[in-house]
């Protein structure tokens, strides 16, 4: 569990810059402590999570307690980038809910099959995301025990 005080780190890969802001805009609205990283695709995300390139500063820091994963993304989309994750000994313990637009039966078979620990179709309303988004920190980072290199 984490306290009130913590900030709560999470990574977003996302690559539309409108749902960037209202996914920023919904923790907000929940006043929830967090300090969000916005990725654009999956080859962003692995280099932050694996701490390469621009994000090689961040070695030594702790992974985030959340990913959220659009799955529609360019260069690499998130179902490889879950599957990368998932195959990972450092990484698979980090939670990943995908946050898309899809509903597609496939893509939610094929995403469970690679491992993620949630799919979440995008509310269509802003309100409905900030219901979303108080609804995944109290079970995700209040409610269930994460493993220790998680729990941050």
């Amino acid at each position: 569990m984490t306290s009130s005080s913590e900030r709560i780190g999470i990574v977003v890969a996302e690559d539309d810059p409108d749902d960037r802001m209202l996914i920023e805009d919904a923790f907000n609205e929940n006043c929830i402590p967090t300090q969000i990283q916005f990725v654009g695709d999956g080859e962003e995300l692995l280099a932050y999570l694996r701490r390469e390139g621009e994000f090689s500063q961040l070695k030594g820091q702790p992974y985030p307690s959340l990913i959220l994963l659009d799955l529609n993304m360019p260069r690499m989309d998130g179902r490889e980038a879950l599957q990368q994750i998932k195959s990972d000994k450092e990484l698979c313990t980090i939670p990943v809910v995908v946050l898309t637009t899809s509903r597609a039966e496939e893509d939610i078979v094929r995403t469970y099959c690679s491992g993620v620990n949630s799919f979440i179709s995008k509310p269509v309303t802003f309100e409905g995301l900030v219901e979303l988004v108080k609804i995944l920190v109290r079970y995700w980072l209040n409610t269930v025990q994460l493993p220790p290199e998680c729990s941050r």
